[in-house]
């Protein structure tokens, strides 16, 4: 990557981070659009192997950003990505954090972080969607998504365990 790309990555994961409502997961498809669409610095293949090696790792979802502009840019395209990402919305937080904390009782601050819940569900439902693009024309891949979405709906049981039978099942090669 130039030095020119490189700070297009960090301007757009600085802007990335200002809408990542929900986690740094909820930006995968604007950073799938950007990094893959856009700019054609990876496949759909390695975006989602990108992604995959993430969220294999223990640690937060933050840790796609990096995996993702490393895979993209070497060690200066995930620096760049991961700066991007946290720069602005820390800094926002701890400003935010501290003006909410104090004014936490107020009819407006209650009405806000009320509001931001169909947000947060809308942005992970399209990174699910996303995500599961490259496998729906697979009936084990579809009916694993459909068990997995009617599992955590009607139980309280860990997601570890969907999670458990999707590896098995990509494993054993079925989807």
């Amino acid at each position: 990557m130039s030095a020119a790309e490189l700070f297009e990555l960090f301007t757009h994961c600085m802007m990335l981070s200002l809408l990542a409502i929900g986690g740094a997961i909820a930006t995968l498809p604007e950073l799938q659009r950007f990094a893959v669409v856009q700019h054609g610095w990876l496949s759909e293949a390695d975006f989602t192997a990108s992604v995959a090696l993430a969220q294999a790792a223990p640690g937060p979802n933050l840790l796609i950003v990096p995996v993702v502009g490393y895979s993209a840019g070497g060690l200066l395209g995930a620096f760049a990505a991961l700066a991007g990402m946290l720069l602005p919305s820390t800094a926002l937080t701890l400003v935010v954090t501290r003006w909410g904390t104090r004014r936490r009782d107020t009819r407006g601050v209650r009405s806000f972080v009320c509001g931001m819940a169909p947000v947060t569900l809308g942005l992970l439902l399209a990174t699910g969607w996303l995500l599961a693009v490259p496998v729906v024309q697979q009936p084990a891949a579809v009916l694993l998504i459909l068990a997995t979405i009617a599992l955590m709906l009607k139980t309280r049981i860990s997601p570890m365990w969907p999670i458990a039978a999707g590896a098995v099942v990509g494993a054993l090669g079925w989807a």
